[in-house]
């Protein structure tokens, strides 16, 4: 699916791979500490059913491992500090996550988590040396016998359904169930459908323009990201909508992608904004210069959001209540100067 495909173009981009590694972090005494100030009426012990199998807690998790996108930003955003985070290759800061988790680790005054890999393959005597009493990952790839061993370790709370294709919402709500907190939880979800709402309002104009989000990971490559994808549904949640028919495409099996190759570019011949990401500047230009991929209308006239920020790309891939802030700071401003050029 879309996060898969992600991952792949990261192998693509030769020594810079896109793979967005999982690794996680553990934290010395300070870690793994919990907030537990407003501490919440969810009984213990919770069981909780993934497509992998279930995960049964007995009591408020205080040592948290989280692997897979968004989980270590929700598990810190509802009061906990993980022992361990995956480690983040592709679009990390120094401390290999995302900076806006980072930052709300160090405002809390917690020591920052310890990290390991999981690519290309989990490092499990690291994780096992993190003594989790839980692990997290409900937006994650890990495989049935990834699992198996995890679960040895401890409690593991895994997708509902297709790998990679938990939506934001269902995770938050997953994570907070997980944690004992699905009142704050439930806050987040509310806040963060309002913040997208507020953003809307405030950006009234969007609402009149369609978009496709494209990937093109090499030449010749050309995919179509679909409703289910974050990508996606970050930018109908500000307001604009994609094009129909781009959007009426057949998705791959078990993603959130239509892939249609170069040839078929036509197909954004009615789309007012395309967004695509690139690895970096030397990727985007590899890919611009192809003639087929020049002469899409959108990109011809400059109502395109190309970025290459990677901060930015899994900012705006993972809709937490601490990413979403980062990518709107960003991001709404790309889309204003797109919405210009469409006309």
């Amino acid at each position: 699916m879309s996060s898969s495909l992600l991952r792949k173009s990261a192998a693509i981009a030769a020594a810079a791979a896109l793979a967005l590694s999982l690794a996680a972090c553990s934290t010395s005494s300070d870690a793994g500490s919990t907030d537990t100030s407003s501490s919440s009426a969810d009984a213990f012990p919770v069981t909780i059913k993934s497509a992998l199998g279930s995960a049964t807690i007995e009591s408020k998790p205080q040592r948290v491992v989280t692997i897979g996108w968004g989980a270590a930003d929700t598990v810190v955003s509802l009061g906990t500090t993980p022992v361990g985070i995956e480690e983040v290759t592709w679009g990390g800061d120094s401390e290999k996550d995302y900076p806006w988790v980072t930052e709300a680790i160090q405002k809390r005054g917690d020591a920052l988590p310890k990290t390991f890999a999981v690519y290309p393959d989990i490092d499990m005597t690291a994780l096992a040396e993190l003594n989790p009493d839980v692990i997290i990952a409900p937006q994650s790839g890990i495989t049935a016998k990834q699992y198996k061993t995890l679960s040895a370790l401890a409690p593991t709370v895994a997708y509902p359904g297709e790998a990679w294709g938990t939506s934001w919402s269902d995770e938050i709500s997953i994570i907070g169930k997980a944690l004992g907190e699905t009142a704050k939880a439930d806050d987040q979800v509310t806040s963060i459908k309002k913040t997208l709402a507020d953003t809307a309002a405030a950006n009234p104009e969007f609402a009149k323009y369609d978009f496709t989000y494209i990937y093109a990971a090499e030449p010749g490559a050309l995919s179509i990201y679909q409703k289910g994808d974050p990508r996606v549904d970050i930018i109908s949640g500000l307001g604009l909508t994609p094009e129909k028919t781009a959007a009426a495409l057949p998705k791959t099996a078990g993603t959130f992608v239509s892939t249609i190759g170069l040839e078929k570019a036509d197909e954004l011949d009615k789309t007012d904004i395309v967004f695509t990401w690139f690895n970096d500047k030397a990727n985007q230009a590899e890919i611009e210069k192809q003639p087929l991929y020049a002469q899409i209308p959108a990109v011809k006239r400059g109502s395109y959001v190309a970025n290459t920020n990677q901060q930015l790309a899994m900012a705006s891939t993972v809709i937490t209540s601490l990413s979403l802030p980062y990518a709107l700071d960003r991001y709404v401003d790309m889309i204003k100067a797109a919405v210009a050029k469409v006309e």
